[in-house]
């Protein structure tokens, strides 16, 4: 039995899919509030067979927060796939971002241990990875370095690292990967799905800051060629195409057959629009598009290397153009 934690979010319903689809046993922790009905959309991307494959999930309540929710659904259970977390760049939620991210791998690295798990594989990020010196690659032996240009989010992604290298030390089998940006499709107002909706509503600003993306099919794929191999203690980094901010939003404008933003927002109009953001959406009672956080990100410059997860699974990416053309041509089929 596999089971998996965060299944409704966009990393965890794609690996549920491929998971089900090659004849897995899986179950998967979700809350008693999730709505699992993104997981169908996702699914009836790939499959005419939808109530078939989603039937055969076996789905536990419980939380990561919650350690006798992950005791019972840790029963019977040979390898773990650890996708649940929280994504947020918001002031005010390093709390939340703290237990969710830190105290619930910890959790599920405790109770692994006590179960005996055969192997865990821990879905990170690039945030957990320090930055490289001098415009240089960063890659998985990058040093993390304490600043106070580290998102909260990034602090406690890296938390969570060590939480499970802490768990490798006492004797548990696990990989660990850090994806760049995921560009995938699902719900199209969260997460990086949003660059889509943003550009079909029309987006007139971009930046010329850099950073690495990577389609969520291949993250799962890769996920998948790790649990199954002989590799383990490892962590690696994934992602397809480091590009500039500006080159993506043209290539999304492309494929919706919109106009590409033409006016370039630098650092002066980043921090205008970052601030004009936070008050609407403090007025809508929304999420921000846009903040101080990824503000800065969008005008930095971070490139990564993926020498290792080609040396090791020989992995071959799916190219960003082709990633945007094909979730584009879904998020059209929906509007």
């Amino acid at each position: 039995m596999i089971l998996v934690t965060g299944g409704t979010g966009l990393v965890g319903s794609h690996l549920l899919f491929d998971l089900i689809n090659s004849g897995k046993k899986v179950r998967a922790l979700k809350r008693k509030s999730s709505n699992l009905d993104n997981i169908k959309k996702v699914f009836g991307y790939y499959s005419g067979d939808v109530e078939k494959l989603f039937k055969k999930i076996e789905w536990i309540d419980g939380d990561v927060l919650d350690i006798f929710s992950l005791e019972d659904a840790m029963k019977d259970v040979s390898e773990i796939y650890h996708c649940a977390g929280m994504v947020s760049f918001e002031p005010g939620n390093e709390e939340l971002l703290t237990k969710v991210n830190v105290n619930g791998s910890a959790n599920v690295v405790n109770i692994a241990l006590d179960k005996k798990i055969k192997k865990l594989c821990y879905v990170s990020s690039i945030a957990a990875l320090g930055r490289a010196e001098h415009d240089g690659f960063v890659d998985e032996q990058t040093h993390w370095v304490s600043s106070n240009k580290n998102s909260l989010y990034s602090v406690s992604k890296f938390g969570g690292e060590r939480e499970v290298w802490r768990g490798i030390e006492e004797g548990l089998d696990a990989v660990i990967i850090n994806p760049s940006i995921i560009l995938g499709p699902g719900n199209w107002n969260s997460g990086s799905s949003r660059f889509f909706t943003t550009i079909w509503k029309g987006l007139k600003f971009y930046t010329k800051g850099v950073n690495g993306f990577v389609n969520v099919r291949d993250v799962s794929k890769a996920m998948v060629q790790l649990m199954e191999s002989e590799i383990k203690n490892e962590r690696f980094i994934l992602n397809s195409e480091n590009i500039s901010y500006q080159n993506l939003l043209n290539l999304i404008a492309k494929y919706l057959n919109k106009k590409p933003p033409t006016i370039h927002a630098g650092k002066f109009l980043s921090a205008i629009a970052w601030r004009e953001e936070k008050i609407r959406s403090f007025i809508t009672r929304s999420k921000p598009f846009i903040t101080k956080e990824t503000a800065r990100t969008a005008n930095s410059d971070y490139r990564y290397s993926t020498k290792k997860i080609e040396k090791y699974l020989n992995f071959k990416f799916i190219p960003i153009e082709k990633t945007v053309k094909d979730n584009a041509g879904l998020f059209l089929k929906e509007i």
